[in-house]
């Protein structure tokens, strides 16, 4: 089995900002631009309000339990249905968790996590 990795890293706006403009430029150009997959928070104090106990025991349940619903995720975890729910919608934005819509019932969304493992990387420069 193929393991799949999600990489978490540490980016001051400063640097986010110039690596926009860069990929900016080499697109005015026509040059090719290698897209880069991760996650970034601007310090590793945002990273620790992100990733919270609760939410990193939400990321494990979602990829071992497999729910089908917010509503069950809740349960497994032993959770409040609207906290869970906060806490999905969260993650959703941040990029580590993928929500679908239940066509027939379009408020019930089932999670899913699409990785094994977080990859969590930190410039010492």
């Amino acid at each position: 089995m193929r393991i799949r990795k999600v990489r978490v890293g540490i980016k001051d706006l400063k640097t986010a900002l110039n690596e926009f403009v860069e990929i900016g430029k080499a697109v005015e150009k026509g040059k090719p631009v290698q897209k880069e997959k991760g996650v970034y928070f601007t310090s590793v104090e945002a990273f620790r309000k992100a990733i919270t106990p609760k939410r990193l025991a939400l990321l494990k349940a979602i990829k071992t339990e497999k729910p089908s619903s917010i509503r069950q995720l809740s349960k497994i975890a032993e959770r409040d249905v609207k906290n869970v729910s906060t806490d999905i919608k969260f993650l959703d934005q941040v990029g580590l968790v993928d929500i679908k819509r239940n066509v027939k019932a379009e408020k019930e969304i089932t999670p899913s996590v699409n990785y094994d493992k977080i990859l969590f990387e930190i410039a010492v420069s």
